[in-house]
């Protein structure tokens, strides 16, 4: 009998880590947390209540209103993945905005921010037989994870799936003002204080610019059967 593991994936904006996490749970049977959603929700919060203004996050103000922000999962059939409950509410549409997407990285900037949802990150897998994805899973949530996985594409590759993703939604943007974003995001990622985006020593590259969906899990089924046995 194949034993449980957690599977933490992490790399840089809208290159695909969230549905090839949502892929691997749904061969496995495991449960996907999508941590990026969980930042999205507390940005949208900070939204919602003031604590944005002229593009500025009120820090004080949002690490003083943690305790008052709930976050869960809620799982969708249709999609297959669990949609962000805050406070109550399901936003999982509201979360995806080029609006909250602007400012997502900030909010994830903020230590206070990072710990609580680490911490709530950790109490949701520690039973293992999970997948999650984000920028810091591997090095920060689940240093011990049995298997780790660091995603990467090219900007340009990136910045074209998420206009399509966004269009798709009915979000009326520009490609230009999407790849902006992107690079935006991959800068404050990568240079923040708390928990940076970068590789754990012991994860897999994963350069998916030039694979299909069916290649990628062609690579990671087989490396899955091997940590698992």
């Amino acid at each position: 009998m194949s034993k449980k593991i957690i599977i933490a994936i992490d790399g840089y904006s809208s290159c695909g880590k969230s549905s090839f996490a949502k892929a691997i749970a749904a061969k496995l049977g495991y449960i996907f947390i999508d941590t990026g959603a969980m930042y999205r929700g507390v940005t949208l919060y900070a939204l919602r209540h003031g604590m944005v203004v002229d593009g500025r996050v009120d820090e004080a103000a949002l690490v003083a209103a943690l305790p008052d922000i709930e976050i869960s999962f809620a799982y969708n059939s249709e999609r297959k993945a669990g949609d962000l409950i805050l406070c109550g509410e399901n936003v999982e549409s509201q979360i995806r905005t080029i609006e909250v997407s602007n400012l997502v990285s900030h909010v994830s900037a903020i230590g206070k921010v990072r710990e609580r949802l680490v911490a709530l990150q950790q109490r949701m897998g520690r039973d293992k037989g999970v997948v999650m994805d984000g920028r810091d899973i591997g090095t920060t949530v689940f240093p011990d994870a049995e298997l780790k996985i660091f995603m990467t594409a090219s900007v340009e590759v990136r910045a074209e799936r998420r206009y399509k993703e966004l269009i798709a939604g009915g979000h009326n943007v520009t490609l230009e003002e999407v790849r902006r974003n992107v690079e935006e995001r991959d800068n404050i990622d990568i240079n923040r204080k708390e928990s940076p985006l970068r590789k754990a020593d012991d994860a897999l590259l994963l350069d998916n610019s030039d694979m299909t969906v069916k290649q990628q899990m062609e690579w990671v089924e087989r490396i899955i059967d091997e940590r698992t046995r």
